[in-house]
């Protein structure tokens, strides 16, 4: 049976060596490849024609959440996943919804990274245990915001009035009064307050 062709993308020099280590290590896969930086990663996976890459969010050179989208977007049958110390709602929702099959905090066992190697393979999608949890608990339905509403709550619970969104969003007053609706009717927040606890209690900033 082949073993599963993995390419690791992370600037850090001893992770990748322990990775490198744990993964040649197993009976299923091994590592074909090295990028530490984004540029590396398009060159190194044209190369390698990798089955798996295991892609660190915070690159010296770009941002995992936006090489992910490229990387699905040029190599769309390889499979990603996140191996990062970010455990954020909003930052999990956004590397999934770019095209990463699965989502590993750096803090997992072994054993986890393995599995998700070898689950993201056949084609499914794997959380690590604590991304689970968080995803799912109190069944809260997901919310899926853009990037630019995404931006704009992060003003309004930095305090920011809406003339002082607008003069930092580039837009217009009363397009930012729309945008405030649209999210104050997507979280079901009554008001500005309730916006902010919403946001915060789902850590979608």
């Amino acid at each position: 049976m082949d073993r599963i062709k993995v390419v690791i993308v992370d600037d850090h020099k001893m992770v990748v060596e322990g990775l490198r280590k744990l993964i040649d290590e197993s009976q299923f896969a091994l590592v074909c490849g090295v990028a530490y930086s984004g540029n590396e990663a398009i060159a190194v996976l044209s190369r390698c024609d990798p089955d798996v890459v295991l892609l660190d969010i915070n690159l010296p050179d770009a941002s995992g959440l936006d090489l992910c989208r490229q990387l699905k977007s040029t190599f769309p049958d390889v499979k990603i996943v996140a191996l990062t110390s970010y455990s954020d709602y909003s930052v999990v929702k956004r590397m999934l919804a770019n095209g990463a099959s699965g989502y590993v905090i750096k803090n997992a066992m072994p054993d986890e990274i393995m599995l998700s190697i070898e689950t993201v393979h056949k084609n499914q999608q794997f959380l690590c245990e604590e991304i689970d949890v968080m995803l799912h608990r109190r069944g809260e339905p997901q919310v899926w915001l853009t990037n630019r509403e995404t931006e704009l709550l992060k003003y309004i619970v930095d305090g920011f009035t809406n003339p002082e969104i607008a003069e930092r969003m580039f837009l217009g007053v009363e397009t930012i009064n729309s945008y405030r609706k649209n999210l104050l009717c997507k979280l079901g927040a009554r008001n500005t307050a309730m916006l902010v606890k919403i946001a915060m209690e789902r850590m979608l900033v």
